[in-house]
């Protein structure tokens, strides 16, 4: 900080600068900072003086950037930008406003979205967001409020509730099942196209797993689609590529919708659950009480 003001001199001068260039106004930037025209014009040229060039062309009735002013212009609007952003966002969270709910895309995609409008018709001031990520984070060190995570329900450091148990179907498209048929035995299933999920950096059970609890013989060859991340193969089965694993959870509204369909009434309970967890580390705000009863509410309403 201290080589900063040795540069720059006051951090008053940039605010100045920042405001000047932008309103491309010496005047107009004074009116905004509740100063004098005056006070903005030597800002500027303190500036100058610290950095050693010359930020604006100056004549009679208008000033424009030099090239070093536009450089450092977009700079340091980009510096500011995000410095009160962060703050707006660290307002809202201390006011119990903010609350972001880490989940997987897929999880996102279809069971999120399709509630969100009910829920903001219900909690206007609530400032739900939601973010994806391929992997569990430890959310008491980062800003998450809440998170999905597959398991047991016991973690260390979280409290956790369960959203649903886990559930995994074959589904497919309809148009697929039309043009297959619906096989009568679950060995058949062996012999249909099926898409993998290969999950880089957390564990799913896949087909290998669904067969033998089914006790039927299955090696995966590597063949067949394989993709990373789950809402990609909802969108492969919809698209006719194959048949899936369907988390009930997940695969509910796309089901409804009549986008999937399951293929023969084949259903694995793994004994695990998705759960909803939040630290029970630190306190949460009662905005935050306010989305995860909702969620636990819907979760209940649906299973």
């Amino acid at each position: 900080m201290r080589e900063l003001e040795r540069t720059l001199g006051s951090v008053r001068n940039l605010v100045a600068f920042e405001a000047a260039a932008r309103l491309k106004s010496f005047s107009l930037a004074a009116s905004e900072l509740g100063i004098t025209q005056p006070a903005v014009s030597q800002a500027v040229r303190r500036l100058e003086a610290a950095i050693g060039v010359r930020l604006f062309q100056r004549s009679h009735r208008a000033i424009a950037l030099t090239d070093a002013g536009v450089r450092l212009h977009e700079d340091v609007a980009e510096g500011f930008g995000r410095i009160l952003s962060t703050a707006r966002q660290l307002g809202r969270a201390g006011k119990g406003g903010h609350v972001t709910v880490l989940a997987s895309t897929a999880f996102a995609t279809w069971w999120m979205v399709p509630r969100l409008a009910g829920f903001r018709a219900e909690h206007p001031a609530v400032d739900l967001r939601i973010e994806t990520l391929d992997r569990d984070l430890d959310i008491s060190s980062e800003s998450t409020s809440l998170a999905i995570r597959r398991g047991d329900g016991r973690w260390s450091g979280y409290e956790a509730a369960l959203l649903a148990p886990e559930r995994l179907v074959p589904i497919a498209s309809p148009a697929f099942v039309k043009q297959r048929g619906v096989p009568r035995r679950i060995r058949d299933v062996v012999s249909l196209p099926l898409i993998h999920l290969d999950e880089p950096h957390r564990y799913r059970p896949a087909w290998t797993e669904w067969f033998k609890h089914f006790g039927v013989a299955f090696r995966d060859a590597g063949s067949g689609l394989r993709l990373n991340d789950y809402a990609l193969v909802l969108q492969a089965a919809m698209a006719g590529e194959g048949v899936a694993l369907g988390w009930m959870h997940v695969c509910a509204h796309p089901l409804a919708q009549g986008w999937l369909e399951r293929v023969g009434s084949w259903e694995w309970q793994t004994g695990e659950g998705f759960y909803l967890v939040w630290s029970a580390t630190r306190p949460i705000s009662a905005h935050t009480a306010l989305v995860r009863d909702w969620m636990l509410q819907q979760a209940g309403a649906a299973y």
